[in-house]
């Protein structure tokens, strides 16, 4: 979510009344090994608000209130230009940005995403933007996977129409494999395709279950044998929210295409079911406070 500076705590300097702010939602405590290192996504004070950890609309109140207090290092000034529903991505492309990083990515690249929801189809324009040589888009919504196309993939291929969805993959990269596969659909065929869409040494980051309760059931070897980095991936880090608010002023990343609904903060119930239902296509579902 995005929002107006009205007021400021005491030693806060970077910011100031009438700032134009996106929030990146986790904040650490600063003082373990994990934040000391910039992976405050991992802080090992998680819910401990005492010690200064914050997970913004989790642990704490986040964005639907008139007003709320979040620590000023999760904020981030909005570039020039950019909307207040562009700024609502600021959490939204971190993960998107830190999950393709997190494979390694080298200019010229084949990458297969999986996945054609909102992550999915900013992880698509990431890997474009940061030099990708092909991109395919794999996932089961016709009208997603051509927005994908419109997005930046090359190709893409529809699970729901294709016997072999891995053969499909590996045929369009001359049937050896992608160099780096991004997972953003959450589900356990999801996760066994992509191990098994990477080639022969290349990297596989799974970042669509983070919720628990799904069990990855695949033969060993395919990891083994194929000398996979296999890398799980959660939130954003390291202040990764400010560089891909930067790819997005420079145009290299369109939000506005993902944004499919418009509603009042008073019709949150409405927004609810159009978001879980799916309705009309529902991709992100934006708010806006009344008045």
């Amino acid at each position: 979510w995005s929002g107006e500076v009205v007021a400021v705590g005491p030693g806060v300097s970077r910011f100031q009344k009438g700032d134009r702010v996106g929030v990146e939602v986790h904040c650490g405590c600063g003082g373990c090994k994990p934040c000391i290192e910039g992976l405050y996504n991992l802080c090992e004070h998680y819910g401990e608000t005492d010690l200064g950890h914050a997970h913004v609309g989790f642990t704490t109140w986040g964005g639907f209130a008139e007003y709320a207090v979040v620590p000023a290092k999760v904020l981030h000034l909005l570039p020039d230009g950019l909307d207040w529903d562009t700024g609502a991505f600021t959490d939204n492309i971190g993960v998107a940005l830190w999950a393709v990083e997190r494979g390694g990515i080298k200019p010229g690249d084949k990458v297969a995403v999986v996945g054609p929801g909102c992550f999915g189809l900013l992880a698509v324009q990431v890997a474009r933007a940061m030099g990708a040589g092909e991109v395919v888009l794999v996932g089961t919504r016709a009208d997603r996977l051509a927005l994908g196309r419109q997005l930046g993939a090359d190709a893409t291929v529809d699970v729901s129409t294709v016997a072999d969805p891995v053969a499909a993959v590996k045929d369009i990269f001359g049937g050896k494999g992608a160099d780096l596969v991004v997972e953003f659909a959450g589900s356990e065929a999801a996760a066994v395709q992509s191990l098994q869409m990477a080639r022969r040494g290349g990297s596989v980051v799974l970042a669509g279950a983070t919720a628990p309760g799904r069990t990855l059931q695949v033969d060993l070897s395919v990891i083994v044998r194929g000398h996979l980095n296999v890398h799980g991936s959660v939130a954003n880090p390291m202040w990764v929210s400010r560089r891909g608010l930067e790819l997005i002023q420079k145009g290299a990343i369109k939000v506005a295409p993902l944004i499919t609904h418009r509603l009042a903060l008073a019709d949150f119930g409405q927004a609810w079911e159009t978001t879980h239902g799916r309705t009309d296509g529902a991709i992100r579902v934006m708010m806006h406070p009344e008045g």
